[in-house]
């Protein structure tokens, strides 16, 4: 997939106020700090797309990219929330489930994993809240650059291992960089399968 536009659209503090239109959503959620706005902006080649902070957990709001007039890609807020309030926390926690639970056009949510932590009981968590919830998500490993390939290998190896523990089937998975663009054609031409996959 070529992606010739990547336009900003809205932030929307609850699934109710997101887009009316049907086109397809894909949304990408991951723990503060995760890089998910590099991503975003690498993968749209726009550096300036998603804000991308020092201070984790800036995204506070469901925010709508329209990609080539086709699909949207949707950036969620983190969770396991940096230096918020309880209060904070439960309605950041309610806006995701919200969205995700009961966003019609939602086909895929791409949950970014840092490649260089062991498995961390947050991400399982979430993962495992989405298989019961049976919303199809694919794992993205960031932050590639800063391991060998065969410490990638390892590290990815630990997580299948992890995962099969309570799975029978694993989920697609990408392992990307930012700053070298590793996995940007691989996550876009999956994209752009699912998308065709639809239109069928």
């Amino acid at each position: 997939m070529d992606i010739k536009t990547a336009e900003f659209v809205i932030s929307a503090p609850r699934e109710s106020m997101c887009p009316s239109d049907s086109k397809p959503e894909f949304a990408f959620i991951g723990r503060s700090n995760v890089g998910k706005s590099s991503l975003i902006n690498m993968l749209c080649n726009n550096r300036k797309l998603a804000k991308t902070s020092a201070t984790p957990g800036k995204t506070l709001l469901i925010n709508h990219f329209i990609i080539n007039k086709e699909w949207y890609l949707v950036d969620l807020p983190g969770y396991g929330f940096a230096k918020r309030s309880k209060s904070e926390i439960k309605r950041l926690e309610q806006m995701i489930q919200g969205y995700i639970l009961q966003r019609q056009q939602l086909v895929n949510v791409f949950v970014l994993v840092d490649i260089r932590h062991e498995p961390q009981p947050i991400d399982l968590q979430f993962i495992d809240w989405l298989g019961q919830s049976s919303i199809p998500f694919s794992i993205v490993f960031t932050k590639a650059d800063k391991l060998s390939i065969g410490q990638q290998k390892t590290n990815t190896e630990k997580y299948k291992a992890k995962l099969m523990e309570t799975w029978e089937e694993l989920p697609p998975m990408f392992v990307t960089s930012s700053e070298k663009k590793t996995g940007r054609d691989e996550l876009l031409d999956y994209i752009d399968q699912i998308i065709k996959e639809l239109n069928q």
